[in-house]
C-alpha cells in the first residue's frame, strides 16, 4: 500500500470515529490522545480517560451509567494491549456495546510506522505532506 492509499484509508477509519462519537463513549489513555483527535478533527461528545481517571473497572462503570455504548482506543503498544482486552471483558461482562473496530483498523494501518494514539496526528500530517508535498500539489 502506497502512503496515499494509507491515508485515505486512516481517514476513512477517523471519519467512523466521527459518527461514532456522536453517541459512544471514547475510551483512550490520556490526555495527549485526546488532543491528537481535536487536531484530526474527531471530536467526541464524551470521553472517559483510562489512566488518568481509575483503569478498566473505572472505565466500565463510567460508560454504564451514561451511554451504554463504547469505542476502545487505547495503543497498540504492550500496556495499550492489556488495556484494551481489559476494557473489553468488563464492558461486555456489563450488557455494554463496544466497538473495537476503529483501534483494529488504525493498528493495521499505522502499526509500521506508530505505537499510540497520541502520533496518529503526526503519522497523518506526515502522510499528507508526502502525498501532497510542501506545494500542496498531488505527487
Amino acid at each position: 500500500m502506497n502512503d496515499s492509499e494509507r491515508l485515505e484509508k486512516i481517514q476513512k477509519v477517523l471519519d467512523k470515529l466521527s459518527i461514532l462519537a456522536r453517541d459512544h463513549t471514547i475510551l483512550i489513555e490520556g490526555h495527549k490522545d485526546k488532543r491528537a483527535l481535536d487536531s484530526l478533527g474527531v471530536i467526541a461528545s464524551d470521553i472517559f480517560f483510562v489512566q488518568a481517571d481509575g483503569g478498566p473497572m473505572k472505565a466500565a462503570e463510567y460508560v454504564f451509567g451514561n451511554s451504554k455504548k463504547a469505542v476502545i482506543l487505547t495503543d497498540w503498544d504492550k500496556k495499550g494491549e492489556l488495556i484494551a482486552y481489559e476494557l473489553s471483558v468488563q464492558l461486555k461482562d456489563m450488557g455494554i456495546e463496544v466497538d473495537t473496530s476503529i483501534r483494529s483498523e488504525l493498528i493495521d494501518l499505522c502499526i509500521c510506522y506508530i505505537k499510540d494514539v497520541e502520533s496518529l496526528d503526526s503519522l497523518v500530517k506526515r502522510l499528507h505532506n508526502k502525498v501532497r508535498g510542501p506545494t500542496g500539489m498531488i505527487y
